[in-house]
């Protein structure tokens, strides 16, 4: 399936499926929707500064990049799990601003190594990250009571509607630990119904530029 590099409105890139009119990341910026999903959302509402973090849908590195940044500046360390079936290739890696865009050029072999290191082996990166990618399908992910967070990342419930079902968000309250979060980019009334089937307490929050709202799951405790 063809695959092209673009600019978003915040100026950074991000990859295009044209068949399927379809982005990894968000056209009105693709830095600004992590940080916005992921980083203020996300990590930041992780009371701990030891983290294990799930990425569902490695695929530019862009979130594992800024959570690293973020680890480096507050002083976090983070244990790093990216999974992803269809890897990005070693000359769409090249074509990508983010280190330029986030003025991380003191990372720049950081970001390379990110995408150079072998698939399915731990990585210590640097003494407060490490980071195992994971080659496999979302719906083979069997972890239980591992993270405290997952960045769900997936493509869209429009071109891929298996992934944002009950069944997968069983998948991911099980990888969950007590108390665990899971944040996402979407807000779809389907996708915040079947994380609640699936056990979840589901929060709308303010969205990302160009998106009104998003969603936060969390693993709640059970009450005896």
């Amino acid at each position: 399936m063809k695959r092209e590099i673009i600019q978003t409105s915040d100026g950074s890139t991000t990859i295009q499926i044209p068949e399927w009119n379809e982005q990894y990341h968000s056209i009105h910026g693709a830095i600004q929707e992590a940080y916005h999903v992921f980083i203020k959302k996300g990590l930041e509402a992780i009371p701990t500064h030891k983290t294990s973090i799930l990425e569902v849908g490695f695929g530019t590195g862009l979130n594992s990049f800024i959570t690293f940044l973020e680890a480096q500046n507050n002083n976090l360390f983070i244990d790093y799990v990216g999974v992803d079936a269809y890897p990005v290739s070693k000359e769409e890696i090249e074509k990508l601003n983010y280190v330029s865009q986030l003025n991380a050029s003191h990372s720049s072999e950081i970001f390379k190594t990110f995408h150079a290191c072998s698939w399915d082996e731990k990585h210590q990166i640097a003494p407060n990250f490490s980071l195992l990618k994971r080659k496999q399908f979302f719906s083979e992910i069997e972890d239980e009571g591992i993270f405290d967070l997952i960045y769900f990342d997936a493509f869209g419930a429009r071109v891929q509607p298996k992934l944002w079902t009950e069944e997968m968000f069983i998948k991911m309250f099980k990888a969950l630990k007590f108390e665990g979060i899971l944040v996402t980019y979407s807000a779809k009334g389907s996708v915040r119904r079947a994380m609640l089937s699936a056990g979840f307490t589901v929060e709308r929050l303010v969205g990302p530029k160009g998106k009104r709202e998003m969603l936060r799951a969390r693993k709640k405790p059970l009450i005896l």
